[in-house]
């Protein structure tokens, strides 16, 4: 079995994201991992609107931060996410480097679930759509 995908994004930290002391204030790093998962969920063609088209929604149950380092205005970001668990739920794994210096700032997960989009009910596995969209990941 092949690794799980991944995906890297670029973020250049701007201004109206920093706090008065000059740091990236911490609710902004949510917005850089979105930018990175929803890179991953390009990479295997399974983005929000495939989700909904395929009749699911996906939404976050339980979001884990650390900020060991902080970032700051202007500073080069490398946000990546990484697809550890799938069979029940969606764990993805995040971490915050400095592009020039490759040190980790912060890491994070996250964790969502299948919900059908006609009834509302929470999927107790994911479903089989998934699955065919990670097939080249599992099989090869």
């Amino acid at each position: 079995m092949s690794a799980l995908p991944s995906a890297m994004v670029r973020v250049e930290v701007p201004f109206h994201d920093c706090d008065p002391m000059g740091i990236t204030w911490h609710g902004n790093y949510l917005r850089y991992f979105e930018l990175a998962r929803c890179a991953l969920l390009d990479s295997f063609q399974y983005n929000y609107r495939q989700m909904e088209a395929s009749g699911y929604r996906w939404p976050i149950i339980d979001l884990k931060v650390r900020y060991p380092q902080p970032s700051t205005f202007e500073q080069k970001l490398e946000v990546h996410a990484e697809l550890v668990e799938w069979e029940q739920r969606l764990k993805i794994r995040y971490k915050v480097l400095d592009a020039e210096t490759g040190r980790r700032l912060v890491k994070g997960e996250t964790v969502q679930v299948a919900v059908h989009n006609d009834t509302g009910e929470m999927c107790l596995v994911s479903p089989p759509v998934l699955r065919e969209r990670l097939s080249p990941w599992l099989d090869g």
